[in-house]
């Protein structure tokens, strides 16, 4: 326990988080375009847990709601009885009590709670506010009491050890502002979940949805507790209920393990536990006494769980406070699920296993820690956060943004596994989506992954290092591809992957996963994945050189397999009119302007690389024997040969006086929005142009005109693709006229390389208020449109407003 004698009365939240009254909704919340894809409301706010770990959601209600526990799986649904209360009494004023989320349950359940007023004496109760990796609700104008609730989670950039940590830190600030004394109690009550998030289907079959998307069945074993129980322990100056299961094996699989609540006491403090009340009661258990006096019956029942019975734990801390005075109580919650299953008997360890075991035990272990490092962990996050939220060139509500949309490394279905002598820091993946369920999708991390290559680049290589180990392998399941009910090989030997694979296979093993298109055919991802490999290797000092030796036979087999789609040898491959690049339902014919120009970069990055690898022969065995300088220099000589050839064909089949046509053969005069992705990609690596300055300033100012001004009066942010007029092509196309988050943002750092930082800067917030006044918070979609539909959310392309930060900071 923390005391102040006369600290200021409050926590420092920062001026740029972003804020919203306590429980106050959505007028008019986007809704989603297609009723197959996922559509949670817009109750959603910072998620807390570590990388890898699994992780929990609180929103703007204070309500607990999103469950992200079982590695890649989803499951939103409020559950009350997981719940801070205060009780506050004094003699100025009558005693109260509440529960501190402003909605009731909606099942009638606990019914003797009294439920947070999302109006106090002034117009609102509170305010919460969040800059990842902390939120804060601060309440206001029901309690006498001034009081803060700070909750974090240990992530901060270059942390490959705290920032995998299963864990939530709830650091309670209660300030006396009266002239009287206050006596104060803060509980915390949870539901016992152990066992609940493994897939009760045994065996998930995989359709496909109307989208053409392929999806599998899960459901959560929500509310089998049949065997829980709970546990009180007082561990020196620490407290907790410790949360578990009878586990019928020694061995531990997915869904066991434990959960706690925990917090700690002095000699100015009274602690009262209940270790087991049923949380699908009226409640009057824990809040019979909890609000006459600010206690609980200190009742101990390690009974495990009937069939059908749900129990709870609950703690509270009593304590009075003097006036002027400020007091921190901290309360922590942790949880232990080692295992993640994929396909049956496809497990692996959590990467947090490292560091606390494999037992399924270590739920206090981790309490422990937290209480022994919280203050330290926040010190580190505010020390992380400090250049940037002290820069007066950057705007507020950028700055907001660039913590926050940093939410999916934890939410996005995350995978971190433990480690070991081939991955040393784990393997690690994001999912596209919560609507396209498979690991970091390579067209889409292209701009997405700006975010994990700049602040946890070791886990950004392990990423591409896993592509690299995938290009080779082949895989000939026939599937029907759902764009056109062709049947297709799942996987070509030496073609690039799609995807890492999804949560219901064999992530990194059992790789494109997504079957709307013919990935195989795909005329962007080769370009991709050589880009990405010297951007992290320029980007993180230009030493790694034995990362490049990890990438560089899969570069050469990438590059040969995409130059087999250059059928008429003139040294650019085409499109070939079916969708078969990033657009997935955009057809593109003949030469692109954006895989054109994917290409032209991939190769002068591919040259980079070889020249680097010449000068610097592998220290690795399996490398040292493979060095073969002349073979190495024949590829360069080979990729040399290829650019002579396109570049100046590139410029004049594609050059419209203006800008840069959509393709070679549709005949559109479409302006498209990344039409120059891959000069973007070359000018932010010090490589030579594409195209010449001169044309690349035109086009971009036609994109910027076209695409963002004139459609909508740039009210949603730039469209993918329309007319030099604004309009549409085609006004029932679809990727065309939709506004991509995370492409905009993309544009937008090449805005700033080019000198328009101003045009930059508009672009950027004005997709940044789309998601952030219009319920997407936390839940960023790939794409808006301009009528207030949105599809799939939690989406990782967004991340690249970390690009528009490192064009701004070069």
């Amino acid at each position: 326990m923390i005391y102040h004698p006369s600290p200021p009365p409050r926590p420092k939240i920062p001026e740029c988080s972003w804020k919203r009254p306590l429980g106050l909704g959505w007028e008019k919340p986007y809704t989603v375009r297609y009723p197959s894809n996922l559509d949670d409301g817009p109750w959603h706010g910072m998620p807390l847990g570590g990388f890898g770990a699994g992780c929990i959601g609180r929103s703007p209600r204070g309500e607990f709601n999103l469950w992200h526990i079982d590695g890649g799986e989803h499951v939103f649904k409020s559950l009350p009885a997981c719940q801070f209360s205060v009780f506050e009494q004094s003699e100025n004023a009558p005693s109260q009590a509440y529960a501190m989320c402003t909605e009731p349950p909606a099942d009638g359940t606990l019914d003797w709670w009294q439920w947070y007023p999302k109006e106090g004496k002034g117009e609102s109760s509170g305010t919460y506010h969040a800059l990842y990796p902390r939120s804060w609700f601060a309440y206001e104008g029901v309690f006498q009491t001034q009081l803060t609730c700070e909750q974090f989670s240990p992530v901060w950039a270059g942390c490959y050890q705290e920032s995998s940590y299963p864990v939530a830190i709830f650091e309670w600030t209660v300030h006396n502002p009266t002239d009287a004394p206050i006596t104060l109690s803060i509980m915390l009550t949870w539901q016992n979940m152990v066992g609940w998030f493994t897939n009760a289907v045994q065996n998930p079959q995989v359709r496909v949805r109307d989208d053409g998307s392929p999806e599998y069945e899960y459901k959560a074993r929500w509310g089998d507790s049949t065997g829980n129980f709970n546990q009180w322990i007082q561990d020196h100056y620490r407290v907790g209920c410790l949360l578990d299961r009878v586990r019928l094996d020694e061995e531990v699989r997915e869904g066991e393990g434990q959960l706690c609540i925990a917090t700690i006491t002095n000699p100015a403090t009274e602690v009262f536990y209940h270790s087991r009340w049923n949380p699908a009661s009226n409640g009057a258990q824990v809040w019979g006494t909890f609000a006459q006096n600010g206690t609980l019956g200190d009742t101990q029942d390690e009974t495990p769980a009937s069939p059908g019975e749900q129990i709870a734990a609950a703690i509270a801390i009593r304590f009075t406070i003097r006036p002027g005075k400020t007091r921190k109580i901290p309360f922590i919650l942790a949880w232990d699920f080692p295992v993640t299953e994929f396909a049956p008997g496809i497990n692996y360890y959590r990467r947090y296993t490292d560091f606390f075991g494999r037992s399924g035990n270590n739920a206090w272990p981790i309490v422990r820690t937290a209480l022994k490092h919280d203050e330290l962990w926040q010190e580190r996050i505010e020390s992380w956060q400090a250049p940037i939220l002290q820069r007066d060139d950057l705007p507020d509500w950028f700055k907001m943004a660039l913590f926050n949309e940093l939410y999916l490394l934890t939410d996005g279905g995350t995978l971190w596994t433990a480690a070991d002598e081939h991955d040393p820091v784990g393997q690690f993946g994001v999912l596209e989506c919560l609507d396209y369920r498979w690991y970091e999708s390579l067209d889409v991390r292209l701009y997405g992954s700006f975010a994990l290559m700049m602040l946890f680049p070791r886990l950004d290589k392990a990423v591409l290092e896993a592509f690299a180990r995938a290009i080779p392998t082949s895989d000939d399941t026939p599937r029907m591809i759902g764009y056109n009910q062709a049947f297709a090989l799942r996987k070509t030997a030496d073609a690039t992957p799609h995807d890492l694979g999804a949560p219901n296979e064999h992530p990194w093993k059992k790789t494109n996963y997504t079957s709307y298109q013919d990935c195989n055919q795909w005329k962007d991802l080769p370009c991709d994945f050589v880009l990405q490999v010297y951007r992290d290797f320029v980007l993180t000092g230009s030493k790694d050189t034995e990362f490049l030796w990890e990438c560089w036979s899969a570069i050469v087999k990438a590059l040969a397999y995409l130059k087999t789609f250059d059928k008429d040898g003139d040294g650019i491959p085409e499109n070939s009119g079916a969708p078969d690049q990033t657009f997935d339902d955009w057809q593109l014919q003949g030469i692109s302007a954006y895989c054109g120009g994917l290409w032209l970069a991939a190769l002068e990055a591919a040259i980079a690389i070889g020249e680097i690898l010449l000068n610097n022969p592998s220290m690795q065995p399996q490398f040292t024997d493979a060095y073969d300088p002349e073979s190495i220099q024949a590829t360069i000589s080979n990729y040399h040969q290829w650019l002579e050839q396109a570049k100046p064909l590139y410029h004049q089949t594609l050059w419209n006086g203006q800008y840069y046509k959509l393709d070679s053969e549709s005949g559109s005069d479409v302006v498209m929005a990344d039409q120059l992705c891959g000069q973007f990609y070359a000018r932010l690596l010090g490589l030579p142009d594409i195209v010449p300055q001169e044309y690349a300033e035109s086009a971009l100012k036609t994109v910027y005109e076209s695409c963002f001004l004139k459609f909508h009066q740039g009210e949603f942010g730039a469209a993918n693709g329309v007319r030099p007029d604004g309009s549409p092509e085609n006004p029932n196309a679809t990727h065309p006229l939709e506004v991509w988050t995370g492409i905009n943002f993309g544009l937008a750092a090449y805005l700033v390389q080019m000198g328009m930082k101003a045009e930059a800067m508009q672009l950027t917030e004005a997709v940044v208020k789309q998601v952030y006044e219009n319920g997407l918070q936390f839940r960023t979609p790939e794409a808006i449109t301009a009528v207030g539909t949105f599809r799939a959310s939690h989406y990782l392309r967004a991340m690249a407003i970390w690009g528009v930060y490192l064009a701004l900071d070069r």
